[in-house]
């Protein structure tokens, strides 16, 4: 997953990624392997308002991004989709400085030598 926007003004993940499919990654992060109505119910306590569609909706965006895969699971109340993490927090993370650090040399390069320079010191 390439980051297509870098937000300042946020911090960790969610400098990356929309907040709610933030929200979601981290979820995923700590449970490895959840459906989207576990998602659902650990993030109705902070968003009473949300639908589980929704979640459903951001997790299958989640995996178009390759963030997550999912696979149909046959139980007692039918088919259901089981949603598992593709790469660990510290990958992702690593993906990302990687990507804004060689965008960075590919845009700025003097300036970006300059500075490395700068706080080497």
């Amino acid at each position: 997953m390439e980051p297509q926007e870098f937000k300042l003004t946020e911090e960790g993940v969610r400098a990356v990624l929309p907040p709610l499919e933030a929200e979601i990654m981290e979820y995923m992060w700590r449970a490895k392997t959840a459906t989207a109505g576990e998602v659902y119910e650990n993030m109705k306590k902070s968003h009473p308002d949300m639908r589980r569609s929704t979640v459903s909706i951001l997790m299958n965006r989640l995996c178009e991004r390759g963030l997550l895969t999912r696979y149909v699971d046959h139980g007692r109340g039918g088919i259901r989709y089981v949603y598992s993490i593709t790469t660990t927090k510290e990958e992702f993370e690593e993906k990302v400085v990687q990507s804004i650090f060689d965008a960075l040399m590919s845009n700025f390069k003097e300036a970006t030598y300059a500075y490395l320079a700068k706080i080497k010191k």
